[in-house]
């Protein structure tokens, strides 16, 4: 029998802050070197500005803690980031959750929550080691699913009081800002530029669906952390030059960032950072291989793409509440 979760039964079953903390173990067991990921299988969409993807991933024995096994997914999804436009959504996504003993299938569930939910948590997981213990304003920039994520996720790991968000479309930073701060009870303010929301933040997000820089690197204060999460095609990008050239950089694991982020690859292929400039990835910061931040004047950007090992925790941590909460619908496929 095969467990059926819908959106609502995911973000029942998966809560912040417990995404956050199946995050922190994926990551740390990547970390550890105890997890398969094999790269993204992905085909564009012939006549069409959209991704088919395929992302399978592993988590070995200690990985989901909570129930001392491993965990195996695969997530298969489209990403066609001119949908918002016509008010549909811009990823849509399906999550297998096999039994890796016997392959059996567990579960289906709606994916599209699973990406939102864990890759918001797995900033929130980096800015925990990246961003000022202080930090209390968050810039963001875009307001769809993954702006709304990541501010409820800063809000979980730092003493969030403020957030500006910039959007292009006024009603939706409008609406963003005035559904987000009854939500979360701090001030939410819809700014007019990019700029606006950046300058003077402690946090910044960068989730949108750009092509070319939406930031000048100038507009950063000392000791900003920026989470870059928008951006996970090699020829786009969120983040100017200069910004990369002054940061601390920390990527979700090296070899995603080095096939897919281009506000790295782009700098790269300019010769204006080595792959040196890279310093870590967030399963070496878990583990203490490599440092968080170190001086409170620096600024530190954490980029993400998204891997399948995020989606392999989460699943496996939204159906083991399932199981405990009564949640979803039992099938026979």
């Amino acid at each position: 029998m095969v467990l059926l979760l819908t959106r609502t039964d995911v973000e029942t079953a998966l809560p912040m802050a417990e995404c956050i903390a199946s995050q922190e173990h994926a990551f740390r067991e990547h970390g550890l070197g105890n997890a398969q990921t094999p790269h993204r299988l992905g085909m564009k969409v012939p006549g069409q500005d959209g991704l088919y993807i395929a992302m399978p991933s592993y988590l070995g024995q200690t990985a989901t803690a909570q129930t001392q096994t491993g965990a195996m997914a695969v997530k298969v999804l489209t990403f066609y980031p001119g949908n918002p436009a016509a008010g549909r959504p811009a990823i849509v996504a399906t999550v297998l959750l096999h039994d890796p003993q016997t392959c059996a299938l567990l579960a289906i569930m709606e994916g599209a929550s699973i990406t939102g939910l864990r890759t918001a948590a797995g900033s929130a997981v980096a800015t925990g080691y990246l961003a000022r213990p202080e930090a209390a304003t968050v810039g963001i920039l875009g307001a769809g699913v993954q702006a709304e994520s990541h501010l409820v996720a800063m809000c979980a790991v730092r003493p969030v009081q403020t957030a500006w968000v910039y959007s292009r479309d006024r009603d939706r930073r409008t609406d963003f800002a005035e559904r987000m701060a009854a939500r979360l009870g701090i001030e939410v303010t819809p700014v007019s530029s990019a700029r606006a929301a950046v300058e003077g933040a402690d946090i910044v997000v960068t989730a949108t669906t750009a092509r070319e820089p939406i930031v000048d690197g100038d507009w950063f204060a000392q000791g900003t952390h920026i989470n870059c999460v928008g951006s996970g095609i090699p020829d786009r990008r969120e983040l100017d030059d200069k910004i990369v050239q002054r940061a601390k950089i920390v990527v979700d694991t090296y070899a995603s960032a080095m096939e897919e982020a281009g506000d790295l690859l782009i700098p790269l292929s300019k010769g204006l950072i080595t792959r040196e400039a890279i310093h870590a990835d967030l399963g070496e910061v878990l583990t203490g291989q490599r440092a968080g931040r170190t001086d409170p004047q620096e600024i530190t950007i954490f980029k993400s793409v998204g891997v399948a090992l995020q989606d392999v925790a989460a699943a496996a941590w939204a159906y083991r509440r399932a199981r405990e909460l009564g949640l979803g619908q039992t099938i026979e496929i």
